[in-house]
């Protein structure tokens, strides 16, 4: 049976040499969102996101690099590597302003890397929750094993019910969603940047972003700890930082009003 098809309108982009796909939600001539995904959520996966915030936006969700219908390449899953696909994203897209960039988990870490290294295309910046890993730091929370166990169980046909002892609070819906896409998501793709999160230090990118950057974490998230917010605020005490309650690390799935409400406020303020 074929996956669920999108309801976003489908294009593509090229990025030297690896054709990335995306989906694009609401009007055109708005302030543009480009939104940038965790490590196993393909585009189509945000849908449930992406339609409402787009009632007073366009917005475009990025299938990234080894996931969803965007090539998958043998290599190339550093965050420089994510950062040139977001930047090949955005100038295909042309926008008169350069849009508002929103990265949940991994999207985030390749956020902040984008606003750093091409800060002439980037726009106000919205990280969501992102793995604080990196040399010498705790570890991921979610190991490497743990995706590979849901990788092997999507690709063999899980089902919904099949994804529900991973993410026990959500839809119905949303667990079908992951068990149809989740085939999708490259096993070289997925490895290669959990080994990145221990490999890369996000805190060089922190360190150097400007206003407007806003760092919204789940207030029960095992990702975002308190020691390493500590951290977050002394390294860049110009970034925002934000809790969403009753939220752990997937905030969308977890209190997607909070988080709607969150992110127009955040686009409102930057306008």
């Amino acid at each position: 049976m074929l996956p669920t098809q999108a309801r976003g309108e489908s294009g593509f982009v090229d990025s030297d040499g690896v054709r990335l796909h995306y989906l694009r939600y609401g009007e055109p001539q708005r302030r543009l969102v480009v939104v940038v995904p965790g490590i196993t959520s393909p585009a189509i996966t945000w849908e449930f996101a992406a339609d409402p915030l787009a009632a007073d936006r366009e917005v475009v969700v990025l299938d990234v690099r080894g996931r969803g219908l965007s090539d998958r390449p043998r290599g190339g899953y550093t965050l420089i590597d994510y950062a040139r696909d977001v930047a090949a994203l955005v100038a295909h897209l042309g926008q008169p302003r350069p849009p508002i960039v929103l990265g949940h988990s991994m999207g985030a870490r390749i956020a902040a890397a984008f606003a750093v290294l091409f800060g002439d295309q980037a726009g106000p910046l919205l990280m969501v929750d992102p793995p604080l890993t990196g040399p010498g730091r705790d570890p991921y929370p979610t190991s490497l094993e743990t995706f590979m166990e849901q990788l092997s169980k999507a690709k063999a046909g899980a089902t919904a019910e099949d994804m529900r002892p991973f993410f026990p609070t959500w839809t119905e819906e949303q667990l079908r969603m992951r068990a149809e896409w989740l085939p999708t998501c490259d096993e070289i793709a997925v490895r290669e940047t959990w080994l990145n999160f221990h490999r890369e230090d996000l805190f060089a990118y922190l360190r150097e972003l400007t206003p407007p950057a806003l760092f919204m974490y789940g207030a029960q998230s095992p990702v975002v700890t308190e020691e390493a917010l500590v951290e977050v605020r002394a390294v860049n005490p110009a970034i925002d930082l934000v809790a969403v309650a009753d939220a752990g690390h997937m905030i969308p799935w977890d209190n997607l009003d909070a988080f709607l409400a969150e992110t127009r406020s955040f686009i409102e303020r930057t306008q």
